[in-house]
């Protein structure tokens, strides 16, 4: 299903990659594709996202003090500073995740599945850690639909557990059904 999903998927979006690239190259130059690096039951990987922060968004992060204490407390800055114009609506949307399609693809990722998690953001899940790295990350999942940014990252580990706990091919079918509509209205993503 991942794989047949994802092709499709690819096919489908394939002229809103180009358009998106193009964007991202107008607008702020290359590189187009982020590689962020991901933990999944296989070890690590290059997640991919259209990129939406500035080239030097790292370096911000190093220089304030302030900005790398909040980052620290949920891995995502609601005001975020490093996000381009650009890249504000691409989130906004969840454009910016359209290139995970190609880790899906890859069987690195799943259709449906927890978020993918940076190696740091692992130690967030305490003693479900290893419970995580059972299942592939998702490129939607259950916070991706019912939560989003709105939740504090504990209620995130816990949406994620409950979800593998209870995982059904019902309820993946209903994620991805809902996952659109959650996306079109756009909210609790920054």
């Amino acid at each position: 299903m991942d794989c047949v999903g994802s092709m499709a998927l690819i096919l489908l979006f394939s002229p809103l990659f180009l358009v998106i690239a193009l964007l991202v190259l107008a607008a702020d130059g290359p590189p187009v594709i982020h590689r962020r690096r991901v933990v999944g039951p296989e070890g690590s990987f290059d997640g991919f996202k259209f990129r939406t922060m500035r080239t030097d968004a790292d370096a911000m992060l190093e220089r304030d003090e302030s900005l790398r204490a909040a980052f620290s407390e949920n891995f995502k800055l609601k005001a975020d500073p490093r996000v381009t114009r650009l890249g504000s609506f691409l989130r906004k949307l969840s454009l910016d995740e359209l290139p995970q399609l190609f880790n899906v693809l890859a069987g690195q990722m799943s259709l449906v599945g927890p978020r993918m998690i940076t190696a740091a953001e692992l130690e967030k899940y305490g003693e479900h850690k290893s419970l995580l790295l059972t299942v592939k990350p998702g490129l939607t999942g259950y916070w991706q639909v019912h939560g989003r940014q709105e939740v504090s990252y504990a209620e995130r580990v816990r949406m994620d557990i409950n979800y593998i706990r209870n995982w059904s091919l019902a309820t993946d079918i209903q994620l991805l059904l809902l996952t659109p509509l959650r996306v079109i209205r756009g909210g609790g993503a920054y």
